[in-house]
């Protein structure tokens, strides 16, 4: 795309458009057929037709001077000394009558002059004459009452290899001239012509901005345009025949910065080198000028996420076809896998993964040779491994049939031969910190030219630019996963079936980059066949955020299995925060279910409103709690409620991430969540996504979110069995009778061995120091048998060490080994020890 086809300002738009060395141009270039091969958007605005429409087409046909130029042009070379002959036999070789007019007779060579043009008619309703003399002959002005512009132009030869043979350069000067009336008079005339560059104010600022004017061309045509214009002069305004004012191209908007195109416009750098005064340095500049903006182009183009796939695939694809024929990308196994930085410089041993594959070769001719995705480790006495384990660049300008054949015989099993046979290779490695991550290999095809010494450094410059945007990469992958990490690792692996409840939960994390919140859940099992239901939400994000969660949770389970009251637990929770310290802020709502006597205690601390379900109607409502105060204000009383709930109820706890968005009322969330609730599922799960779902879509969510469903199932009477016996020895006999008597009623006479065993040494634990009184056991029935033993003895058992002769020490040991688990609370003067079996006595 040319440079000049993305600005539409027309001519004498800009701001400073009419200063001097601050005009816009149209610049054409013209082949040896006469035909235009550069057309930019400033002749399209200037002449009138689009680049599609021009280029291709007659000069003579589109520029201003053709209704002026004669018939018939000198058949040989005008004379002059030998340097001038070069330019002439060059120029005038194909260029025919009309282009030929803007050399003249070929002497005073280049030449400039103006022109009279009626813009709206478009290519070919030129009118008037060409002066190169610089007087204005309207021709036809008569003829036509529509506007006319004059028309400032320069035309240069051009030699050397290539077929362009005329570069034009021109300007609007019925604007310049209007405009310049009262400054330098009305009378005075504005006139092109020529300067030598150094003969000007800022030689080398006037060089150094040349370049603009040739946009979008490939660093050969610019580099000999640049050559043979600082060398024949440069243009200028000539105002009075005195002042000589150098013409600086102005397109009347800044450049456009940004990620772009391999063929649009490339942003230019901070800075640029000064180009040297000697013609024969503009060659290297204009190569490496296009070198840098490659790179800078590249800079633009990769790096715009930091998923590490995306990038891999930006920098591969950022080669390919500007600067190589093919690019493979090859990256250690810890980059790939967003660990940790790696240890060392890789060797011999060390898997490299081929991650991608960029070219344009005819499809499907790499993929069975150098797959995407495999993975090994390359032979040593290959140009991979030395780029590998120096971090250094590997040229080699053409391989060889001999190379090819020694390079393929190292890798088993495949044949690189035709692939990179007479192909130029460049392997640069990409590292960060002085580390190898990998390397990426550049081919080029035979009938490309090969790389060279200014290629291996614009190579190795690409990949040093890639391996840091793959390294910031790697490290927001590597946080990201110890993120995840942490963050799974303080939320519960939850029990999908607790006793007379069945639970289902989701959590999303956080928009916000880091991913680490402070939302949790948790169910815990509670002595009595009940099961606690947590829901909190630290305030704030982050690690501190995290870690506080953690810290509360464990704070939470530990009082939950000592049994203590809900209302009770949020004033211990509240003391908690406030001691480890005043930032410590959180909401929670805490809920323990009874299957049994089917109903819910609820304490609230500053959290949201449960969703409660009936199973009778299919209603849901939100629970009008007592709220209290978020955990760690301090000196606010928390108070519990108890309700009634049927089986088939369910009860949905979430964070305020859910239902709140910015901008709305954060009851319209809650509203949108009782009715998400109440819908229908097939399951529990498929409840849960149908409120994730209903509620994302109101968009703009960016906080975590934590969401708990328990469908509370209740168990049967019959499923229940209480007994108390007096605290007597004798009595153990009984308890056992009693057991297994309930266990073959149940038809469950697998169980009735291990139950037997485990009863007799619980409830001799209880009689022998339950502290007089009677011995409550209770056997529950649900996916699992549950028994518990309650005596008048608060002190929790322990594990004691029994040695050969000891007598006793050993019943807690054998609940161990047979039970599934096994646990004890205390509540107020009285404690509880129940242990799990299966039903099948396992």
């Amino acid at each position: 795309m040319d440079r000049g086809s993305e600005r539409d300002t027309p001519p004498g738009r800009g701001a400073d458009d009419t200063a001097p060395g601050r005009i816009p141009l149209a610049v054409v270039v013209v082949d040896r057929a006469g035909l235009v091969s550069h057309w930019s958007s400033g002749a399209r605005r200037l002449f009138g037709p689009g680049r599609e429409d021009a280029v291709g087409r007659p000069a003579a046909d589109l520029l201003p001077v053709a209704g002026a130029l004669p018939d018939d042009l000198p058949d040989a070379a005008p004379a002059g000394d030998g340097t001038h002959d070069a330019y002439a036999d060059d120029v005038y070789d194909g260029l025919g009558p009309d282009l030929g007019v803007l050399l003249g007779d070929g002497t005073g060579y280049p030449k400039s002059g103006w022109a009279r043009l009626t813009p709206a008619l478009g290519a070919g309703s030129s009118t008037g004459e060409a002066d190169p003399a610089g007087e204005a002959r309207g021709a036809g002005e008569e003829a036509s009452g529509a506007e006319r512009i004059d028309v400032l132009w320069w035309a240069y030869p051009l030699i050397g290899p290539g077929p362009s043979r005329l570069l034009v350069l021109a300007a609007d000067a019925t604007r310049l001239r209007a405009e310049r009336g009262q400054e330098y008079g009305a009378t005075e005339r504005v006139a092109p012509g020529f300067a030598r560059h150094t003969e000007l104010p800022d030689p080398d600022g006037l060089a150094r901005r040349l370049p603009e004017i040739l946009p979008g061309m490939g660093p050969g045509l610019s580099a000999r345009i640049v050559s043979q214009v600082l060398e024949l002069g440069y243009p200028v305004l000539e105002f009075s025949q005195s002042d000589r004012v150098p013409v600086t191209p102005y397109w009347g908007v800044p450049r456009r910065a940004g990620r772009v195109h391999v063929d649009s416009v490339v942003p230019r750098l901070p800075s640029a080198p000064v180009i040297p005064a000697g013609a024969e340095h503009d060659l290297e500049y204009a190569a490496v000028r296009e070198r840098l903006e490659f790179l800078n182009e590249v800079s633009s183009a990769i790096g715009t996420s930091l998923d590490l796939g995306a990038t891999i695939r930006e920098v591969t694809s950022a080669a390919v076809p500007r600067f190589a024929d093919f690019a493979g990308t090859h990256l250690r196994a810890a980059v790939l896998a967003g660990e940790g930085f790696p240890d060392g410089p890789p060797d011999a041993t060390t898997d490299m993964h081929r991650v991608w594959v960029e070219h344009n070769d005819e499809p499907g001719r790499w993929d069975d040779t150098v797959p995407v995705g495999e993975s090994f480790a390359f032979p040593e006495h290959t140009p991979f491994y030395q780029c590998m384990v120096t971090g250094e660049p590997v040229l080699i300008p053409r391989v060889t049939d001999e190379l090819s054949e020694r390079i393929s015989g190292e890798f088993e099993k495949r044949d690189l031969r035709p692939l990179i046979g007479g192909r130029s290779l460049l392997i640069v490695p990409l590292k960060a910190r002085n580390v190898v991550l990998g390397f990426m290999v550049l081919m080029r095809c035979p009938d490309r030219p090969a790389f060279d010494d200014m290629d291996r450094t614009t190579g190795a410059e690409l990949a040093a630019r890639a391996g840091l945007v793959l390294d910031n990469a790697r490290m927001y992958t590597y946080q990201e996963n110890v993120a995840d990490t942490l963050q799974d690792s303080m939320l519960p692996q939850v029990t999908p079936r607790m006793a007379g409840c069945d639970v289902a939960t989701r959590y999303l994390p956080g928009t916000r980059l880091g991913r680490i919140g402070g939302d949790w859940f948790d169910t815990i099992k509670l002595p009595g066949s009940r099961t606690a239901l947590v829901v909190g939400d630290v305030m704030g994000h982050g690690l501190n955020s995290a870690a506080m969660m953690g810290q509360l949770r464990t704070a939470v389970q530990t009082m939950a299995a000592m049994a203590t009251p809900p209302a009770q637990l949020l004033r211990n929770l509240d003391d908690l925060a406030r001691r480890l310290g005043e930032n410590y802020l959180a909401t929670c709502l805490y809920a323990v279910y009874d299957p049994i006597r089917g109903e819910l205690q609820l304490a609230n601390a500053g959290h949201i409103p449960p969703v409660l379900v009936r199973a009778e109607d299919g209603s849901s409502t939100l629970l009008d709690l007592p709220t209290g105060a978020p955990i760690g204000v301090g000196g606010v009383p928390f108070e519990a409620d108890v309700i009634k709930v049927a089986p088939g109820d369910r009860l949905v706890l979430c964070t305020d991430g859910l239902v709140e968005v910015r901008g709305t009322d954060i009851g319209e969330g809650l509203a949108a969540l009782c009715e998400s609730a109440a819908h229908p599922a097939a399951s529990m799960d498929a409840a849960c996504d149908t409120i994730i779902r209903a509620l994302n879509t109101r968009g703009g969510r960016k906080d975590d979110v934590a969401l708990l469903m328990a469908r509370l199932n209740g168990i049967p009477d019959d499923h229940v069995a209480e007994w108390q016996v007096e605290a007597n020895p004798r009595e153990v006999a009984r308890a056992r009778r009693l057991v297994a008597d309930r266990l073959e009623e149940w038809g469950l006479p697998e169980a009735v061995e291990t139950a037997r065993l485990l009863v007799s040494e619980v409830v001799t634990n209880a009689v022998r120091h339950g502290g007089g009184g009677s011995v409550g056991l209770r056997v529950v029935r649900t996916d699992a048998l549950l028994f518990e033993v309650t005596d008048a003895e608060p002190e929790l058992p322990r594990l004691l060490a029994a040695g050969p002769e000891d007598e006793e020490g050993r019943g807690l040991r054998v609940v161990t080994r047979l039970a599934r688990e096994w646990g004890a609370s205390g509540s107020g003067h009285r404690k509880t020890v129940w242990f799990e079996q299966g039903l099948n006595g396992r």
